[in-house]
């Protein structure tokens, strides 16, 4: 039997691919543990159920965003192809791009800002695009002291407008109508 708790980390470390030990609270941990949390909301989403196109992309984002995290849990100074962590590619950025091209097609035009909300599903795509949003930030931050993939920002950037595109099209698709701010009126 494996078990699942080590204690190697009851002293605030935790290890990177290949060894490295590293404090919990690092930059490098802090953005990896974002995109885990980006990738559980969308289990919590896919776990209510949407409509079938949206469970597919969904489902490669999953796989995406595993691997965006262990190429951030590898140290920069190595290579995660050379660990078999596979890169994302310009053709995974795309797939983003033709989903949310796809989605904005049914959709009405957007004319003003709306709120956060409308079904269950809708609005935790949009607490998912709020988590990509932080997971590029503390992707760009790491970037500042450390190798960061570009394509990870890329893809990370597509990724909130893909959950916020999805969100509409959910809510489009159950007939949920979008609020909008009244600026303090």
């Amino acid at each position: 039997m494996v078990r699942i708790y080590t204690r190697t980390g009851d002293d605030g470390t935790t290890g990177l691919i290949g060894g490295d030990r590293v404090y919990k609270d690092s930059r490098r941990i802090d953005t990896y543990g974002t995109v885990d949390e980006l990738n559980s909301v969308l289990g919590v989403v896919l776990s209510i159920g949407v409509p079938k196109p949206v469970r597919q992309v969904l489902s490669r984002v999953q796989d995406d965003l595993f691997t965006i995290g262990a190429a951030l849990a590898t140290p920069a100074r190595e290579d995660p192809q050379k660990r078999n962590i596979p890169a994302i590619r310009d053709s995974d950025i795309r797939v983003l791009e033709t989903e949310i091209d796809r989605c904005e097609e049914e959709l009405p035009p957007l004319r003003q800002f709306i709120l956060p909300g409308g079904t269950e599903a809708a609005a935790l795509l949009h607490l998912a695009r709020t988590i990509a949003r932080r997971a590029e930030r503390g992707c760009v931050a790491l970037s500042r002291s450390d190798w960061v993939d570009p394509q990870i920002l890329g893809y990370l950037n597509r990724l909130s407008d893909l959950c916020f595109v999805l969100a509409r099209y959910v809510n489009h698709a159950n007939g949920a109508t979008e609020s909008h701010p009244t600026f303090g009126r």
